[in-house]
């Protein structure tokens, strides 16, 4: 077998038997066509599957390196030959996994960005009332603010997720995996008034659709129109540096923890599988707290 048809059944198997999202499959794609490319550029000619070596991985891996591909990158390129290659074992196609006991690079850990209450309270408040989806747009903002959401998620969201009146929604996270997001008072008040301007529009447009955040076609907007419109309110609030739609995600843990949310209560919200991912933001709050003491204490 070649290394593309093996690459080709193993994108198939996730794509129909695992039921993975376009965009995991797309990551796959991507990481190990890479993988293929080396192999095939660096040999005399392209190697079978059953050829593959553990020599073969570390050389990618080093090239990965050379190149000046981030620890993160390189690590997460070692994941998904790791997957692929567990998935040919089983299809006995290979004897054993090239990968066992290659070690990745250490990942550097990245303090996240977020913004700061008054911050937060500047990009709320530079959504406009004439346009006609300044509703979707605060209620956007908000529900992005208030649940923590990936922008996916948002996007994703349809109407029968929404309880209003209890003040939760139905999340679909990664994975397929299902949580209840929270709403606070201020959410739940732009989404209402989004809602109303919602049936008005698509009664406009004589169109019917599921989705919770539509575009001005009556269609579900997507996260690029997610980032294209914070990128707008960001300019309007002349927020400093890049802000996306995931660094509200990041400010939503953030002030939580800040005002003394346990961390465990956050590691639900967010929908993380480990507490060691939630973890980084105790690393924030501690910085801040390090930073506040040096600026108050007389002997700091």
């Amino acid at each position: 077998m070649t290394l593309q048809e093996a690459l080709a059944t193993f994108l198939c198997h996730l794509r129909d038997e695992r039921d993975a999202s376009p965009h995991t499959v797309k990551s796959y794609r991507e990481d190990l066509q890479q993988a293929v490319q080396f192999w095939e550029a660096s040999e005399s000619r392209p190697p079978r599957v059953t050829e593959l070596t553990t020599r073969q991985v570390r050389a990618f891996l080093a090239w990965l390196h050379q190149q000046g591909y981030s620890r993160s990158t390189i690590a997460r390129r070692l994941a998904a030959l790791r997957a692929w290659f567990r998935f040919l074992c089983r299809q006995e196609a290979l004897t054993e996994n090239p990968a066992d006991g290659v070690r990745g690079p250490r990942r550097e850990q990245k303090i996240p960005t977020f913004l700061t209450e008054s911050d937060t309270a500047r990009l709320l408040q530079a959504v406009p009332s004439t346009t006609r989806l300044a509703s979707r747009d605060r209620a956007i903002l908000e529900v992005l603010y208030s649940a923590g959401l990936r922008v996916s998620e948002l996007v994703n969201l349809s109407l029968e997720d929404i309880d209003l009146e209890g003040g939760t929604i139905l999340v679909r996270g990664k994975g397929k995996k299902e949580r209840l997001a929270v709403l606070g008072r201020a959410a739940r008040r732009a989404l209402r008034d989004w809602l109303e301007e919602r049936v008005q529009l698509l009664a406009r447009l004589r169109r019917e659709s599921a989705a919770v955040f539509l575009n001005k076609n009556g269609t579900r907007l997507t996260t690029r129109g997610v980032r294209d419109l914070m990128r707008k309110y960001c300019l309007r609030a002349n927020l400093p540096g890049r802000v996306t739609p995931h660094t509200l995600r990041h400010t939503f843990a953030t002030h939580l923890l800040d005002r003394g949310a346990d961390i465990r209560a956050v590691q639900e919200l967010l929908g993380h599988a480990s507490l060691a991912t939630t973890q980084i933001y105790t690393h924030v709050t501690t910085r801040r707290l390090q930073d506040k003491y040096r600026a108050a204490h007389p002997r700091a």
